[in-house]
């Protein structure tokens, strides 16, 4: 598939698009990890955010204190997600499984 060339106001329009796009993954990672924001509150009502929805559900994971890359993964698995899954792809179950799941998780004092 070949793409058309963008001019120059083209490229640097779509270059700001992208940094902002960064900027509030990076804000909803950082309100993650500080827990002024809940996995849930993303999920159901960010993940119609178009930068948001491309975030992928194993990065939003990692960004949850304690949890790396290796608990991610296992999660996604327990919950029965790919590891390829946006947050926007994902299902009413899903995101009712993965949600418990983590609610479960902060009660279980590992």
């Amino acid at each position: 598939m070949n793409l058309l060339p963008l001019t120059e106001s083209e490229r640097s329009h779509a270059r700001q698009k992208a940094t902002a796009a960064r900027a509030v993954r990076a804000e909803v990672k950082v309100g993650l990890k500080n827990g002024s924001i809940t996995v849930g509150e993303v999920i159901h009502t960010r993940a119609s955010e178009d930068a948001v929805g491309r975030l992928r559900v194993v990065d939003l994971l990692r960004a949850l204190p304690g949890i790396g890359e290796v608990r991610a993964q296992a999660i996604m698995d327990e919950v029965g997600i790919a590891l390829t899954r946006r947050v926007r792809g994902l299902g009413i179950h899903q995101k009712n499984a993965l949600v418990a799941h983590l609610s479960g998780q902060a009660r279980d004092p590992r």
